[in-house]
C-alpha cells in the first residue's frame, strides 16, 4: 500500500464515525482531501450533513462534491472536525501548517466536540520536530517578530533555523487570512506545552502549528492496514 493509499484508507476509516444530521469541520491537505472526497460521496448518497472548511482550497473542494457549508458564524459548534498533520506525536500532539491553514484549522477544531486526525504512518513520530514548526505571524515588524520567536523559542529549547515561507516561484507565501508564516526548523521538541506557551506571548505572532489537547482520535494508515488511537 503506497502512501496515497494509506492515506485514503485512513479518510475511508474515519468516515465511518459520520452520523447523519452532523455539523463537521472539513480539514486541509492531501489526507483531507480524500475525506471530502468520501464524504462527498456519501452526500450524493442522501447523508445529510453540514460542514465548515478550514481554507479556501477545502471550501472549493467540498462545493465541487457537493458538500452543504456552514460558517462557524451561522454554526458555531461544531461535532466533529477531520483534519491531517504532518506529525503526529506522543499524547496525539500534533504538528499543523504545511499547507498554510494552521489558523482556520484550530479555531475549527476548538469549536468541535471531537477531533479526529488523520494519516499515513510517515506522520506518526516518537517526538515531534522534525517537520519545521509553522508560526503564522502579521507582516508589519516582522523583523522584530521574528527576533522575539527566536528569543522564546531559545527560552525553551535549543533553536533552529527561522525562516518566512516562500511560495515556489519565490513570492511570500501568503495565508488565506492574509498573514505570512515563520518555519522554525527545530529538528526536535522537548516540550510542546512549553514551546506553544512560549510563542503565543509573542506580540505579533497570530498562531502556531502546535495543537495540543485537541486531537482525541488518530486514524494512521500503514503497509498493513490502518490503526486507531485514541487519546488517553
Amino acid at each position: 500500500m503506497n502512501t496515497d493509499a494509506q492515506k485514503r484508507a485512513a479518510a475511508a476509516r474515519a468516515v465511518e464515525f459520520v452520523r447523519p444530521g452532523m455539523r463537521l469541520g472539513l480539514g486541509t491537505g492531501s489526507t483531507a482531501k480524500h475525506f471530502v472526497e468520501l464524504i462527498g460521496e456519501r452526500v450524493r448518497s442522501g447523508l445529510d450533513i453540514v460542514a465548515v472548511p478550514t481554507s479556501e482550497e477545502t471550501f472549493a473542494d467540498a462545493s465541487r462534491c457537493g458538500i452543504a457549508l456552514t460558517t462557524l458564524d451561522e454554526t458555531p459548534e461544531l461535532d466533529l472536525t477531520v483534519d491531517g498533520a504532518d506529525e503526529i506525536g506522543p499524547g496525539l500532539c500534533l504538528i499543523k501548517g504545511g499547507g498554510g491553514a494552521l489558523l482556520r484549522e484550530k479555531i475549527v477544531a476548538s469549536a468541535s466536540a471531537r477531533m479526529i486526525v488523520i494519516a499515513d504512518q510517515s506522520k506518526w513520530v516518537t517526538e515531534l520536530g522534525r517537520f519545521p514548526l509553522p508560526i503564522e505571524v502579521v507582516s508589519f515588524g516582522l523583523a522584530a517578530t521574528q527576533r522575539a520567536v527566536e528569543k522564546a523559542i531559545r527560552a525553551t529549547q535549543r533553536p533552529g533555523p527561522l525562516a518566512p515561507r516562500k511560495r515556489k516561484d519565490g513570492q511570500v507565501f501568503v495565508t488565506d487570512g492574509g498573514h505570512w508564516i515563520l518555519d522554525a526548523a527545530l529538528a526536535r521538541i522537548d516540550d510542546p506545552a512549553a514551546l506553544a506557551h512560549a510563542i503565543s506571548g509573542v506580540p505579533g505572532v497570530v498562531e502556531h502549528g502546535l495543537f495540543i489537547g485537541l486531537a482525541h482520535m488518530a486514524i494512521v494508515g500503514g503497509p498493513d492496514g490502518v490503526k486507531i488511537v485514541e487519546r488517553s
